[in-house]
């Protein structure tokens, strides 16, 4: 079983998030029913396979009471190109903090600032 099963990115505008996530995952991004019932509004990250499958699912969440943050948990993508994936998510409206950087005999890494000021990773293999 993986560690690591669902994560949550939130937002302050749904919408641009939205666009931005589409943009860069190259997928589209339903919303997703609030089991809580509480304000927040949520939309799902697609993923590769399921629930079951390598990696972590999560959504983007609109919350009064959470607010997007740089310095906050920090989500790796997984991708086939870090450096492509900051191209993605510059076109889309974010901003490259660390360009594509060797982890050696681990791949390689790369941060970007995404639409509502989340810092994400992208992490490629060796």
């Amino acid at each position: 079983m993986n560690t690591c099963v669902w994560f949550e990115i939130y937002v302050t505008d749904l919408a641009r998030a939205k666009s931005f996530y589409e943009h860069l995952l190259d997928a589209e991004i339903p919303p997703l029913t609030n089991p809580t019932g509480n304000d927040e509004e949520m939309l799902a990250i697609p993923s590769q396979g399921g629930m079951g499958d390598y990696g972590a699912t999560g959504a983007l969440v609109k919350s009064s009471s959470r607010q997007p943050s740089a310095n906050g948990t920090l989500v790796y993508f997984g991708c086939d190109d870090c450096a492509a994936m900051l191209d993605r998510a510059e076109a889309a409206g974010g901003k490259r903090i660390q360009e594509k950087t060797s982890l050696g005999d681990s791949g390689n890494f790369a941060l970007a600032q995404d639409s509502e000021g989340n810092m994400i990773g992208f992490h490629s293999g060796g």
